[in-house]
């Protein structure tokens, strides 16, 4: 009964179009009074609570450093430098894509200023080159769901708040699966792009390859400085936030000299937007979260999946079912904030690694991003880059399809996560 009162009301209050964090307070509110504790003074103070706390501080930051990135020339930079290594090959404008997709995840942390930045520069370059239009954007789209995945990751840390685990463990657990996201999508791409009869581009000269490289050198210092700084207990997640964005800013203003000062408000603005809306969905979840706890949903949902609990590979798959079908009705925020309070209690009963289990959970949230009908990525790379929606949603489903199978293989072997994620962590 307990279970039924808070989803209906959720569902109840979705459905009737009220944004999901008043939906998460309606439905916390609703079942406040079925446990006959309702108190609207408990409810503001889970609300202030929900946002109060450290490791959040580097939603904003994060979202300032991609907001710079993007304006200050450092994605063009990654892109021309993908360009003179990978664009004279066969399809060579896909792997281009797939390449600065990797390296840029590794600046931002949001799919969606990826998708965005990745469809306004190589979309055009692509259509212009004979390939097919839909292919290109759904490639662009499942390629721009990398950066959650990659470190630095605003889901991780979203999750890591949620779930109570080591942020810096998730941010070097997400870089190997990852890069394996991205050799799936390089297998995919040759696989349906085999047959367009695309000329490429010649070969770039040495001079030239030298001359891109020292020319986006500082915009591959960043993702370096963050990973290597996480490694070695040089910053905190925050801290590394705080740092992406002072470098992404020094870098564009004094070095490549592209951002202007009084480019820096808008900036600014569109980052707090983003923040605005992220905080507080977090704030609300936190109010469902703490009467998901009291209500004791978790221990009643453990028990009706106790069958499962000695068969971590097969709960898994189920829970990956789960939130393959919640991820097409619900962008990747409200899920992350929805389904962790419920569902670690039965992770650490099955004795998974929650580090392992964080991992594949922000990889299904992130190809959420990319499912139809809502799938938020699909809609910005259909926005900018003046696609139809339908397109879109053709041309990504052998790159989805590919993703997801990736993400069951590593159910299947956990150790495609676990090995490399200890190599790392040292």
């Amino acid at each position: 009964m307990t279970i039924a009162i808070f989803l209906g009301a959720l569902l109840a209050a979705m459905a009737v179009g009220v944004p999901i964090a008043f939906s998460l307070l309606l439905s916390g509110a609703a079942l406040m009074w079925h446990l006959d504790m309702f108190d609207a003074q408990i409810l503001a103070q889970n609300v202030i609570e929900g946002a109060n706390s450290f490791p959040l501080l580097a939603v904003p930051f994060f979202m300032l450093a991609g907001e710079i990135m993007n304006a200050g020339g450092l994605s063009r930079r990654i892109v021309v430098f993908a360009m003179t290594m990978v664009g004279h090959v066969r399809g060579g404008l896909g792997y281009v894509a797939i390449m600065a997709a990797v390296i840029m995840a590794a600046l931002s942390g949001s799919a969606v200023a990826d998708a965005a930045a990745l469809s306004a520069l190589l979309l055009p370059m692509m259509v212009r080159a004979g390939h097919d239009k839909a292919r290109s954007a759904g490639l662009l789209a499942s390629a721009s769901i990398i950066a959650p995945i990659i470190p630095p990751s605003i889901g991780f840390v979203i999750f890591g708040v949620a779930a109570n685990v080591s942020i810096s463990k998730l941010f070097l657990a997400g870089i190997a699966p990852g890069v394996l996201l991205g050799m799936a999508l390089c297998f995919t791409w040759w696989w349906v792009a085999r047959r367009e009869a695309v000329t490429p581009p010649p070969r770039k000269h040495t001079a030239e390859v030298v001359a891109a490289l020292k020319d986006a050198v500082f915009a591959l210092g960043l993702p370096i400085i963050v990973v290597v700084g996480l490694k070695f207990g040089v910053f905190t997640p925050t801290e590394a936030a705080v740092v992406a964005a002072v470098y992404a800013l020094l870098i564009s203003v004094f070095v490549y000299r592209e951002l202007k000062l009084n480019q820096l408000y808008g900036l600014f603005l569109a980052a707090a937007k983003t923040t605005a809306v992220i905080m507080f969905l977090v704030a609300a979840a936190m109010v469902s979260a703490w009467l998901i706890t009291v209500a004791q949903l978790p221990a009643q949902l453990v028990a009706l999946l106790e069958p499962l609990l000695e068969h971590p590979r097969l709960l898994m798959a189920a829970i990956m079912l789960l939130v393959i079908v919640v991820g097409t009705a619900m962008d990747m925020t409200p899920t992350i904030l929805i389904l962790t309070p419920v569902l670690m209690p039965i992770v650490k009963a099955a004795g998974i690694d929650p580090v392992y289990f964080g991992v594949l959970f922000i990889m299904n949230n992130a190809i959420g991003l990319i499912t139809p009908p809502v799938g938020t990525v699909l809609n910005t790379v259909a926005g900018v880059g003046k696609v139809s929606m339908d397109d879109v949603t053709k041309g990504v489903w052998p790159f989805m399809l590919a993703q997801f199978a990736l993400m069951f293989l590593m159910v299947l072997f956990p150790q495609l996560v676990i090995w490399p994620a200890r190599w790392l962590a040292g």
